[in-house]
């Protein structure tokens, strides 16, 4: 069996994301464009499009590394009729619109010259009106070679107009669904999925992978990509649990919506905004929790996967397809702060979704996916700051990143939990609470008598006395402890 049939890449486990909708990150004046774009910072619509590109991105690329970012996700880039590009016209082409296959390339190498991975989006369940070999059977009816491609039930194809009469995704005629049984088809999905590795691209978000109901179909797949490069990324859209998925046959992890949910669950608290969680990522069944059942919930979810997958994840707190955090929880941003805190002092591959950074809020799409504003007067800088105070303290303690993860203590909204490695130990005190708070840590288990530790979001000591620390976390603040040395 092949060695990466059951392990995740390592540099997965030490990246921090940045999720990118093409269209509404950055735009590039060299980019040639045919024009009628909404402007710029004008509330996005479902259909228009803002004129954002990769160069844009490019150009933008020291942003994202004084962030403390060193992985993309991409929103789909290839050529496309929508916005958001969930309608491929062809997996060969970047969009021109983008900059095209060659702007691509340019952003690609930039970013690899920085340390900066690039992982794309693969919607291989469903493609659109305008893909070839569909479009060939718009034209041509049952006589197209192409026919087996989908599953067709009768002509003329309602394509645009009457109900659709032939498998689409969600029954909307826009996006018909391939016939993955089709070996055909099969192979040309694989041969793309290879193709882009080859060209450099470090991995695959798979669009609605569940959709494609065939464990084998994944298998062959991940054989494809890993082949290519062992060290590519395959991350799946699985809202759910997904056990299914991770036991090394297939992803290597999977979008952590359920980390989402327990995340706004908990930092939400009662300021949840449950009108615009109605109906959206199953965030309709989320109730505040406590300090308690967090813990229990995080540790769980680090449980019911193998290791490889548990520290691989995509560990989000909001994407384009759900309103955004800072909206979820009514606009208040030390809570947003927070939950970033913990999923960069979490196990997983954490993503901050463009402009979380800066406070940019959102309700339900299209709102969720606005125009990225770089007017800084528009910022909330010290929300920036502070997650780029994360971001950094993630990357210097490597603890942080692939360490144990042992809850130490839990009491009302309060939590303090332990991550270490080898070299380090680190101690993470989070109050979501409205009152400060103050315990007693038993650690004479973990840090000898006498050890020292330093905050590393302040200046506070605190040292090691009769097997005990006392901590003091501010209400809706967080402090971050790290052995400095031990004194016997």
């Amino acid at each position: 069996m092949p060695e990466y049939q059951n392990c995740t890449p390592d540099w997965v486990k030490n990246a921090i994301f940045y999720q990118i909708f093409p269209d509404r990150f950055a735009k590039s004046d060299t980019v040639l464009k045919p024009g009628n774009f909404e402007p710029w910072d004008s509330d996005p619509t479902v259909n228009g499009f803002k004129g954002g590109d990769l160069v844009g991105v490019m150009e933008h690329l020291d942003y994202l590394q004084d962030l403390g970012i060193n992985a993309i996700y991409f929103n789909p880039i290839f050529q496309s009729a929508s916005n958001h590009r969930y309608h491929t016209h062809d997996y060969y082409q970047v969009d021109p619109l983008l900059g095209g296959n060659e702007g691509f390339k340019r952003l690609l190498k930039a970013a690899h010259q920085r340390g900066i991975r690039v992982v794309i989006d693969g919607v291989f369940n469903h493609a659109s009106r305008g893909f070839y070999p569909f479009n060939h059977i718009l034209e041509t009816e049952g006589k197209s070679p192409y026919i087996k491609w989908f599953n067709i039930h009768g002509f003329p194809l309602n394509a645009y107009g009457g109900k659709p009469n032939y498998d689409c995704w969600w029954n909307l005629p826009a996006l018909p669904k391939l016939n993955t049984r089709n070996p055909q088809v099969r192979q040309y999905i694989f041969d793309i999925a290879r193709y882009w590795i080859k060209e450099g691209v470090d991995g695959w978000r798979l669009d609605v992978p569940f959709e494609i109901d065939e464990d084998a179909f994944w298998q062959e797949f991940r054989l494809v990509v890993k082949s290519a490069n062992p060290e590519a990324y395959i991350v799946g859209e699985i809202p759910s649990e997904a056990q299914r998925w991770l036991r090394g046959d297939q992803f290597d992890a999977v979008m952590n919506y359920q980390l989402t949910h327990a995340a706004l669950a908990f930092f939400g608290g009662d300021k949840i905004n449950l009108p615009l969680a109605e109906g959206m990522m199953g965030l309709e069944k989320v109730k505040p929790i406590n300090a308690e059942q967090f813990a229990k919930r995080t540790q769980a979810l680090l449980e019911i996967y193998p290791k490889e997958s548990s520290y691989a994840q995509l560990n989000l707190l909001c994407s384009h397809d759900m309103p955004r955090f800072l909206s979820l929880v009514s606009n208040d941003a030390r809570r947003l702060a927070l939950a970033y805190l913990f999923i960069l002092t979490y196990p997983g591959s954490p993503c901050i979704y463009y402009g979380d950074e800066i406070g940019l809020n959102g309700g339900r799409d299209p709102m969720c996916r606005k125009a990225f504003p770089w007017d800084l007067n528009a910022w909330n800088q010290d929300l920036r700051d502070q997650i780029r105070e994360f971001t950094l303290l993630r990357q210097a303690l490597p603890a942080l990143r692939t360490g144990g993860y042992d809850v130490l203590h839990t009491e009302g909204r309060a939590l303090a939990y332990l991550r270490q490695d080898e070299n380090d130990k680190i101690i993470v005190a989070i109050n979501a609470g409205q009152e400060d708070s103050h315990f007693t840590l038993e650690v004479q288990d973990i840090l000898a008598e006498g050890t020292l530790l330093q905050n590393q979001l302040g200046s506070e000591t605190l040292r090691v006395t009769k097997g005990q620390v006392e901590i003091s976390c501010p209400s809706m603040g967080g402090q971050v402890f790290a052995a400095l040395d031990e004194e016997a």
